[in-house]
């Protein structure tokens, strides 16, 4: 095996085609998950190309460089609607692991309880991916299909996460449950982007649930039942979780994580709505 270290993204993508490698960012997921394995593929790593780290801001959005470290966003100068990015870059591990992880990496990995997944998706953030026929990009919910599972090829690598612009009176909220603060896999999260109209109204929702799903779910029927809604007075029925399938493992039963879900969302919802006042 090797360990390759392209600085540029058609080397990188050159040795994609030519060699059988995994590709990382931080390693945070990849080793772990190796155990005693001894590695039998080569590392292609990703985190020293030009132009794959750092938030840029265009006429588009905010585009984050596909090696971005957690920290980095944890720590950026960005509006109110980020909110619950950050909170969420703030709980991915420990600050260790948020020096080293990469949002790209957190994708990628395609964790059912990968904490930037639902904001992500209260967002409409979208995946650039790079390949031989050149870029292509699609709604994050979309890349990943399942866990383990995302729709990239062979030849390809995801190179940033496209962010567009937001409605300037949104703010946003993000709420995690774990059994600690820190290095835990979530039984719950939950993070929305909401605006509130003049009146202290919602004129504007996206709610995410992470960890209750194969993949993160957007709630869509809520968002649509939010509008003109004072924020203290949102209730979540069964119907507006219908689209979450919650398992029973060792952190938490099914029953539980939908009950802890419909009150996160409501809490998130109440957070946010704070912000806007």
């Amino acid at each position: 095996m090797a360990y390759f270290a392209p600085t540029t993204l058609n080397d990188a993508l050159a040795l994609i085609a030519s060699e059988t490698v995994s590709i990382i960012a931080g390693g945070t997921d990849v080793f772990p998950a190796q155990g005693q394995t001894p590695l039998q593929e080569s590392l292609l790593d990703v985190t020293r190309i030009d132009g794959l780290t750092g938030l840029h801001w265009g006429p588009d959005g905010l585009r984050i460089g596909a090696a971005t470290r957690w920290s980095e966003i944890a720590n950026a100068d960005l509006p109110d609607g980020f909110a619950g990015l950050q909170a969420a870059a703030r709980t991915v591990g420990s600050v260790q692991i948020q020096n080293a992880g990469t949002i790209a990496g957190n994708i990628c990995n395609a964790s059912p309880a990968a904490d930037g997944m639902p904001p992500l998706i209260t967002l409409g953030a979208e995946v650039e991916i790079s390949g031989p026929d050149g870029p292509r990009r699609m709604p994050v919910e979309q890349f990943v299909t399942g866990p383990r599972q995302i729709q990239l090829g062979a030849r390809e690598l995801v190179t940033a996460i496209l962010i567009p612009p937001l409605p300037a009176h949104c703010r946003a909220a993000f709420e995690k449950l774990g059994s600690r603060t820190y290095l835990v896999i979530s039984i719950t999260m939950v993070a929305v982007v909401i605006g509130c109209d003049a009146m202290g109204r919602i004129d504007f929702a996206r709610v995410a649930v992470g960890a209750c799903s194969p993949v993160a779910q957007r709630l869509m029927g809520l968002e649509a039942d939010l509008i003109g809604q004072m924020p203290q007075q949102v209730t979540v029925s069964p119907d507006h979780l219908a689209p979450l399938a919650p398992i029973t493992d060792i952190r938490a039963d099914g029953g539980y994580r939908l009950e802890a879900a419909a009150e996160q969302i409501k809490r998130a919802i109440g957070k946010a709505a704070v912000s806007n006042g």
